[in-house]
């Protein structure tokens, strides 16, 4: 396996219930950008948060967000990483394998999943670790591998705080439009 390309995808909750907007950053290994795109905000109504229940939000997550926003970016990605442990569920809609990455303290997702230590020059800061699908567990030492070597120069986190303030500016500008 080759690790040219990343996708970091996120979800963002808006202010006032104002409903989900998702985003990923496609960068190389250097996490420098490549490609960007966001949905618009999803809001479910009262009649679907009866029908789908707790399973409303992985359905946004997984259906309305992940895998529109996957399918839409151009760029040929090697690994999707998450933060959200309900983006898990996109191992079973496309071929790319997707990886959590969690810092320590935040617990691994849930049964089901198997989790790794990625190496990492993060000055004292939390272990970050890194968890997949059981059934994805055989793969995880290969991808690790790749990863390591880019945290040794790259925090796999931070990413994500790009995805956050870009969603909070997207969204910023859709309000003065």
């Amino acid at each position: 396996m080759e690790l040219t390309t990343i996708a970091f995808l996120e979800s963002y909750s808006l202010e006032n219930s104002a409903g989900i907007m998702g985003a990923v950053l496609v960068t190389d290994t250097d996490t420098k950008p490549i490609e960007f795109r966001v949905t618009a905000p999803i809001k479910p109504t009262n009649f679907q948060k009866t029908l789908y229940g707790d399973v409303l939000l992985e359905h946004i997550l997984v259906e309305l967000i992940g895998v529109p926003l996957l399918e839409a970016i151009k760029e040929e990605v090697d690994i999707i990483v998450v933060r959200d442990p309900l983006f898990l569920g996109l191992n079973n809609k496309q071929g790319v394998r997707v990886l959590r990455v969690y810092k320590e303290e935040e617990g691994p997702a849930r049964a089901g999943t198997s989790s790794k230590e990625i190496a990492s020059s993060n000055n004292g800061t939390s272990k970050v670790l890194a968890e997949t699908l059981n059934r994805f567990e055989n793969e995880l030492p290969e991808i690790l591998d790749k990863l390591n070597t880019i945290s040794e120069s790259r925090h796999l986190v931070e990413p994500f705080e790009r995805l956050k303030v870009a969603c909070e500016q997207v969204q910023s500008q859709k309000g003065k439009e």
